[in-house]
């Protein structure tokens, strides 16, 4: 019995101890959204009736966040099922009733905008269309701010900013709407300047315009209290806003100004343990507590800001203390999957029956539960960022070009109906776009760059990679643009000073070969007319490509899709990296201080990183990261930019891009 019992301690301490490891490497954004995708599995709430709700959409921007960072579908899988409960074959929303005039309703319209980005199915557009309408006709105060409610005449809540800003501003860039973005810059300015105290820099959490409300100061229409998660409404509306938001839109800085000041307001009330009170502004308040959805927003606003550089980096500090309090007060062991986050109010309103009067007793009587889907999602909107900040930052400084120009083909936009540029660009969120790609070059630090003029020595001089993908032939767009000599010299010329060059070529009858290969030939690489790794239908296994182990670029990758690629022949400095049955199919080159990656495919577009499509045992994700960390480490040439881009482009900025913005330099539109 004796050695039983030792020895089942043995195995019970070394169950801990794997269990212990595997919680340790796995993130706390997919810990918490399996417990999420387990506790909502059909997307429903489980105890609230079947209805379109805010808090559905909170949650599905945390998950879309980890989407973006891990390229596992069943992320997106999970967004459309929970979209598709409402959105009809229509357009139309079940439950969704336009003609009550919430702005709440607002808030799911993003999930709706990515599905329709990356499907492209009418539905979603159309469902899109009916909340933009509803903004349209939206109540208004007298200088033209949304009131949060019909049933709330004349008043702006903060909560309002986060439920409506984000998606019109998204829908601004996506169809170009240059008044919109004016809106959406004015109700975070006058949000603020009637919010605002000019002492302490805090937001109060409404204001009536009226005066006329039980809870309204007579004199300014405020409410009489800093509620903590209004103020983290406005301040991720903020961040989430501004992605979107043209370079040179004359009111960007004062928006980018308006978070500034907000950044340094909730810097000077954060508490040692890193955390915030419920009422922010009255600290030592009886029964006041720390609250747990405030604080996964205000690490989201100011990790984000810092990202996309918005604010300096010295608040990543805040972020980092809040993050280790949240992590400590906050975050519950569920197992080595799942975690629980505790500690969120339910809700906190002002009117309404019964009446809430905005005092602190009032703020005081609302319930604090455990898994509250707004602190949920919030949460793992704040450790995603958390995590890509902990990435290492070998992007730093650089700028990572997509060619535009031998490349360049349009299609209408439904949304617009005019012509746009698409495929194998990095806004583009569909199968053919390089936006999960672009997402990992930015989680790193570099900045996203397009060039659509023909390289040449002063254009180049911006970027640190250049990236030119399945140049194209006369069946893609009527005036093709062939690789000429001045090309081949300004390319090879940028590369031997240290650029790095990327060929993402194609297979015959999808490519011009001809012509591109006098490029590809000044570095001993020679693509080849043919059409390798063909597939048929989902016989996924015939682009089945096994990389070798310990392979110096592609560190963490075992199996990758290669389908319908362009072998290679090398001479000179060119050596091969991949070989696949007989076949070199991916070469690098060393040329002076730079190098040379060559594969005969667009390969890592969004179809096949995404999820969606390859089966789990296919790892192209992984690949793109591995070549993305190896892509920056060869990089030797810095560069930085800093001229406006014009309104056009914004059009084209996803939720990555969700990571941008762009500057203009002779035709080279950056986005940072």
């Amino acid at each position: 019995m004796k050695k039983f019992s030792i020895l089942s301690a043995v195995t019970c301490l070394f169950s801990l101890q794997v269990a212990t490891s595997n919680a340790q490497t796995k993130p706390l954004s997919e810990r918490m959204a399996a417990q999420v995708m387990d506790i909502w599995a059909d997307s429903l709430w489980t105890g609230r009736p079947f209805k379109w709700t805010y808090d559905q959409g909170v949650i599905l921007e945390g998950i879309a966040d980890i989407w973006y960072k891990t390229g596992d579908g069943k992320y997106f899988n999970y967004i459309k099922k929970s979209m598709d409960h409402f959105v009809q074959a229509d357009g139309t929303v079940r439950t969704y009733r336009p003609d009550e005039f919430n702005i709440d309703h607002v808030k799911n319209g993003r999930s709706v905008l990515l599905l329709y980005k990356v499907t492209g199915q009418e539905k979603y557009l159309k469902a899109a269309q009916g909340f933009r309408d509803q903004l349209s006709k939206h109540p208004r105060t007298k200088e033209g701010g949304f009131w949060h409610k019909q049933v709330y005449p004349n008043q702006m809540w903060l909560d309002g900013l986060y439920m409506g800003e984000p998606f019109y501003a998204e829908y601004s860039a996506l169809t170009n709407d240059a008044a919109g973005f004016n809106d959406v810059a004015n109700q975070f300015i006058w949000m603020e300047q009637h919010s605002r105290d000019p002492k302490t820099g805090l937001m109060y959490h409404g204001w009536d315009e009226s005066k006329e409300q039980q809870w309204a100061d007579k004199t300014t229409g405020r409410s009489p209290h800093v509620w903590g998660r209004a103020m983290g409404w406005y301040g991720v509306g903020l961040v989430d806003a501004l992605e979107y938001f043209p370079e040179n839109h004359p009111k960007r800085k004062e928006v980018i100004a308006i978070l500034n000041r907000f950044a340094d307001a909730i810097k000077k009330v954060q508490q040692p343990n890193g955390l915030w009170y419920d009422v922010i502004d009255v600290p030592n308040g009886k029964g006041n507590y720390f609250e747990s959805s405030a604080a996964a927003m205000f690490v989201t606003t100011i990790a984000k800001g810092v990202r996309l550089g918005y604010l300096p980096q010295s608040y990543m500090s805040v972020a980092e203390k809040a993050y280790a309090g949240m992590k400590k007060e906050f975050v519950e062991e569920v197992s080595a999957e799942k975690v629980n986050y505790k500690g969120t109010v339910n809700v906190s309103g002002l009117g309404g029956k019964p009446y809430r009067d905005g005092s602190f007793e009032y703020y005081m009587r609302e319930k604090v539960i455990t898994n509250d889907p707004k602190g949920v999602g919030a949460f793992m909107m704040a450790a995603s960022e958390m995590e890509i900040a902990a990435l290492p930052k070998m992007g730093k400084g650089k700028t990572v070009t997509v060619d535009s120009y031998f490349n360049n083909e349009f299609h209408k936009e439904p949304a617009t109906g005019k012509m746009e540029p698409f495929h194998y660009i990095w806004s583009e969120k569909d199968n053919n776009g390089y936006s999960l790609l672009g997402h990992l070059f930015n989680a790193r630090g570099a900045k996203l760059s397009t060039l659509e003029d023909a390289p040449t020595t002063a254009n180049l001089k911006n970027s640190s990679v250049y990236i030119i993908v399945d140049p194209d032939t006369e069946k893609e767009t009527e005036k093709p643009n062939y690789v000429q000599d001045a090309h081949v010299k300004a390319v090879s010329d940028w590369v031997k000073a240290g650029g790095v060059l990327v060929f993402f070529h194609n297979d015959a009858g999808n490519a011009e070969f001809k012509n591109f290969n006098k490029l590809a030939n000044a570095f001993g690489i020679n693509f080849n007319e043919v059409s390798k790794n063909r597939v048929q239908g989902s016989q996924f296994e015939q682009g089945a490509v096994m990389m070798p182990a310990d392979h110096p670029i592609f560190k963490t990758t075992k199996k990758a899709y290669l389908k319908e690629i362009s072998t290679l022949t090398l001479t000179g400095p060119a050596k091969p990296s991949v070989t696949h049955n007989g076949d070199v199919i991916i070469a690098t080159a060393k040329v002076g201080k730079g190098t040379v990656f060559a594969v005969g495919d667009p390969w890592l577009y969004n179809e096949y990183t995404d999820g969606r499509k390859l089966p789990a045992d296919f790892q192209n994700f992984n690949a793109a990261n591995d070549l993305v960390e190896w892509l920056l480490s060869q990089a030797k040439l810095n560069n930085s930019c800093s001229t406006p881009h014009d309104s056009k482009q914004a059009g084209f900025i996803w939720g990555l891009s969700k990571f941008a913005y762009f500057c203009n330099h002779r035709g080279n539109h950056n986005l940072n």
